[in-house]
């Protein structure tokens, strides 16, 4: 019987550290209700152009924007602001062709805050099941 050497996985690997963590969940109904009475206003204010015009095509509007809800919210928790410190809705951008994974891109503050805590990457993940949607962040160096 020979000796095998343990693998180590990542080894010369450059090494990221994780800066900020972020998850949101979002009621897919109540999504749906908001939608129904307030779309127009709730749409320019929290979603780009090009955020409204992909979420319009959907067949299940109220699950994309519930899910792009659920990944805004997430990033501001990883950039440490939330949603409260002068960070616009529109300046988290959820970008990405159907069929593809989605991707982060940030403008204005919400970049400037991510430049000034050294962060270069924002790892997400999009779920849904149900009534829920839910987002997982994990902002890195």
């Amino acid at each position: 019987m020979t000796k095998t050497e343990p693998t180590v996985i990542g080894e010369g690997v450059r090494r990221t550290m994780i800066v900020g963590v972020g998850t949101d969940l979002v009621s897919i109904p109540r999504m749906r209700a908001v939608l129904a009475r307030y779309r127009d206003r709730l749409c320019r204010r929290l979603y780009t152009a090009e955020e409204r015009a992909e979420g319009d095509e959907r067949p299940l509007p109220e699950l994309h924007f519930a899910s792009r809800f659920a990944a805004k919210e997430a990033v501001l928790k990883a950039l440490g602001t939330g949603w409260g410190a002068g960070v616009a809705w529109r300046e988290v951008e959820i970008v990405g062709p159907r069929g593809r994974p989605p991707e982060v891109k940030l403008s204005g503050r919400a970049r400037l805050v991510a430049e000034e805590r050294g962060i270069r990457y924002l790892h997400l993940s999009l779920s849904h099941d149900g009534d829920y949607a839910v987002a997982f962040v994990v902002a890195t160096d």
